[in-house]
Formats: C-alpha cells, sequence, structure tokens
C-alpha cells in the first residue's frame, strides 16, 4: 500500500466511513490522529515514557510547534509535537519544564532525537524557538522549502497534504493562544495533525526533488538553515517604522508620535508578555499621527484628540492612557534635530527605484540582472527569491566585485550567503550581465 492510499485508508477508519474516491467524490478529512489523540506530557513521568518512545522509534522525527503570536509578546513554543515511525506522536508542553529563568529543560529529549533528521514544514519559523528550548536539529528536511523549490504554487501543510494525500487537513487552530492552560482537547487533536503526516510527506517528497535533480539544492538549502539557527538574532532598526499604516505618516512630527507610542508600547507589552496589538492596535497609532500631521503647521496630539481615534478607546488601550500621553508630551518637548527622519536608515545599497538618478551605472546592471534572473528562475521553475535572495541580488548588482571575474564573484556571493548550487548557476550569467 502506497503512502496516498495509506493515508486515506488512515481518514476512513478514523471517520468509520466506506472509501470514497478522491477524484470524484468530496475530499475526506483528516480530522483525527490515526492512532488517536495522544496526552500532553507535562509530568516528569510522562516526559520520560515519551523520552524514551522517541528513541527506540527508526527513521526520520517530524517535529513542529505552536506559538502564541497575537496573544504573547513572547515567540517561544508553548508546544512541541513529535512523530516518529515506530514511536507514535507525543504532545509535549515545554512550559510545564522550564526552570527559574523560563528555560525548559529537554535536554534528555534532545538526546533522544538528535541523530535523526527532524521533518519540519517551515523551518524558519519554528527553529528559533525550538533552539530557544534547547532543542537544536543537526539534520533537517524542511517540507515547505522543498515545496518551493519544486515550484508548488501552494507550500501550506494544507496544501501539501491534499497534493499528494487527497486529504483535506483541519486547520481551524492555527491562531489560537497556545499559552492558554489547559489546552482543549480539541486543540490537542489539531497539534498532533500537524505531524501526523510530515514522516510520508518528506519520503514524497525525496523523491520528486531527486526525479527533479534538485535533492541535492535541497539539501544544501537545509544544511544552511542548521548551520545558521544558533545564529545570534540581529536587532532591527527602528522596528517602529514596520508599524501598519506608515505610509500615512509624512512629516518628521507625525514620525516621531509614531515612534514615542511605539517604543512605549513596546515597553509595555514586554513587560506584560503580551502581543503589542492587544494593547493599542498600529492603525490606531497611524491614525492618530496621520490625523496630527495634517494639520498647517502640523501639531503634537492632544489628549482631546487621542481618545476621538476609536483604537484608543479601547478598555485596554484606556487602561495605560497615561502612558501614550506621556509619550506625546515627549515629543512636544523634541527639537527639530531629535525628530526622526523620513528616510529609513540601511545598512546597504538603497533601493533599486532610486539608483537611475543617482547611480545610472548600476541602475543599467539593475534591469539586466533582474531580468535574467527571473528568467532563470522560471525555467528552473522555482520563484526568484529561490534562485538568489533579493537582498544578495541588490547588493551584488549595486558594487560588484573588481575585477570581475568569475573566482571574485563567487567569493563576494558567498560572502553574501548565496549556497554552492546557485553560485554555479549564478556566476556564468552575472560575469557578463554586471561588465559596464
Amino acid at each position: 500500500m502506497n503512502d496516498k492510499t495509506s493515508a486515506q485508508s488512515s481518514a476512513r477508519e478514523l471517520d468509520g466511513e466506506g472509501a470514497p474516491g478522491v477524484a470524484d467524490t468530496p475530499m475526506a478529512v483528516l480530522d483525527r490522529p490515526r492512532d488517536g489523540a495522544p496526552t500532553v506530557v507535562d509530568t516528569p513521568e510522562a516526559l520520560a515514557a515519551s523520552v524514551a518512545a522517541l528513541a527506540g522509534g527508526t527513521g526520520a522525527v517530524a517535529v513542529d510547534t505552536e506559538r502564541a503570536q497575537g496573544f504573547r509578546y513572547s515567540s517561544k513554543a508553548y508546544l512541541l509535537q513529535f512523530r516518529r515511525t515506530g514511536s507514535g506522536t507525543h504532545i509535549i508542553d515545554p512550559i510545564a519544564f522550564e526552570d527559574a529563568s523560563g528555560v525548559p529543560q529537554l535536554q534528555e529529549l534532545q538526546e533522544a532525537i538528535v541523530d535523526a533528521t527532524w521533518i519540519i514544514h517551515a523551518a524558519s519559523q519554528d527553529l528559533p524557538c525550538l533552539v530557544e528550548a534547547g532543542l537544536v536539529p543537526r539534520t533537517i528536511f524542511d517540507t515547505e522549502l522543498a515545496g518551493r523549490l519544486l515550484g508548488l504554487d501552494r507550500v501550506g501543510l494544507g496544501a501539501m497534504i491534499e497534493r499528494y494525500f487527497g486529504l483535506r487537513l483541519l486547520k481551524e487552530h492555527s491562531a489560537a493562544d497556545w499559552s492558554r492552560r489547559p489546552l482543549p482537547d480539541e486543540w490537542v487533536n489539531y497539534a498532533a495533525l500537524d505531524v501526523e503526516l510530515l514522516v510520508e510527506l518528506c519520503e514524497t517528497m525525496t523523491g520528486e526533488l531527486e526525479t527533479a535533480g534538485k535533492l541535492g539544492w535541497a539539501m544544501q538549502e537545509f544544511d544552511h538553515l542548521v548551520e545558521h539557527c544558533t545564529d545570534p538574532v540581529k536587532p532591527r532598526p527602528e522596528r517602529w517604522r514596520r508599524t501598519h499604516g506608515m505610509h500615512q505618516v509624512r512629516t518628521p512630527i507625525g514620525l516621531a508620535v509614531v515612534r514615542e507610542l511605539w517604543s512605549v508600547r513596546d515597553e509595555l507589552a514586554s513587560r506584560l508578555d503580551k502581543a503589542p496589538g492587544r494593547l493599542v492596535q498600529d492603525s490606531a497609532v497611524s491614525e492618530l499621527a496621520a490625523r496630527a500631521a495634517t494639520t498647517r503647521p502640523p501639531h503634537v496630539p492632544s489628549k482631546e484628540e487621542l481618545r476621538q481615534v476609536n483604537g484608543f478607546k479601547r478598555r485596554t488601550a484606556k487602561q495605560y492612557e497615561n502612558n501614550w500621553v506621556a509619550a506625546l508630551e515627549r515629543v512636544s518637548a523634541m527639537s527639530r534635530a531629535q525628530l526622526p527622519s523620513a528616510r529609513v536608515p540601511t545598512d546597504g545599497p538603497p533601493p533599486p527605484r532610486s539608483w537611475e538618478r543617482r547611480h545610472p551605472e548600476a541602475f543599467a546592471r539593475w534591469n539586466r540582472v533582474r531580468p535574467a534572473t527571473q528568467e532563470m528562475a522560471e525555467k528552473l521553475s522555482m520563484a526568484p527569491e529561490n534562485l538568489i535572495a533579493p537582498d544578495a541580488l541588490k547588493r551584488i548588482t549595486f558594487e560588484p566585485p573588481s575585477p570581475l571575474e568569475s573566482q571574485a564573484l563567487d567569493a563576494r556571493l558567498a560572502e553574501l550567503q548565496v549556497r554552492p548550487w546557485q553560485r554555479e548557476l549564478l556566476v556564468p550569467l552575472l560575469q557578463d550581465l554586471l561588465a559596464d
């Protein structure tokens, strides 16, 4: 029995119904794990049993996490899911094993699975919180990234389960508050389903990658993720500029209003461990700043004007009204030199759209390089960003190595973390296109 037939049979057995044909009947729903919903592991005894079971399993281990984004300031994992052939599915509550500093003590779990390949869907999202929990892989297989390399139109886990197994995966709890305790049974069921077919999915996609001649490329991508998963997170400069609705704010005073309100909200959110939007939404901050910035001359909003914005009328926002007003008062006391610049600071080249006037040679190179890389990516059945990261393409185009020799070009691309398989394709293409 192949993977697809096995998965469909499992779903039918759970539903207690006959076998519908995938092509001519409604798609079967994968709504319960084949072994039944597991019990959440939250005691030392239960953890020891799960560790022993996972250690005794064979082959790769499916791994997933659940966070509480949109509810908590922290991006840590509030649930860990594992499945391995011969061991079943294990749902572990890392919060139950935190020490006094808030770090889960899961060393035995790490030792039990570290030698196995970890199958993760969208590893770049899960690896940071896994590492934070002390769980660091040696090898991984990222099913989402594999899908991107294969040129799939839809790379969400649900879409892939439909594509490869003819089953619809329930996703109604993806945005739930996973910090809630105790977890409802239906949430635990949902969490288990996220790893239910990952092992089979990995096996199927490995075959497709090999047939497409892309398995070696995928392995390089996966190794790159593992190599850098423990790198310190680089703080983004002036994160407040990413506030939703910033396009409405065009004056230095308005920008200062956003910056100060964002900063005080972020400080409060961190201290309370609440998602910033739970205190006051981005749209309210931008609306207040935009309102004040449209006056002539622009002015700092007053408490009365703040109270006119719907977002600041919410109960939680009103609870911290004194903090918002204090932020506005700080803006009022600023000199012109203390107001933020309209230009976004960057440690790299400016946006290519600005090159035509100030950097015409770079602009000419960009108009040669970008279409050519897009065409190559299309021929390889992948998105351009999977052939080369947009920032790397921008940097190499803006300032190519001199002299423009293949070895120097390869070395510079390597510095920009362009993988060997990408460089092998790109160096011959770019060498001619980057020449002025």
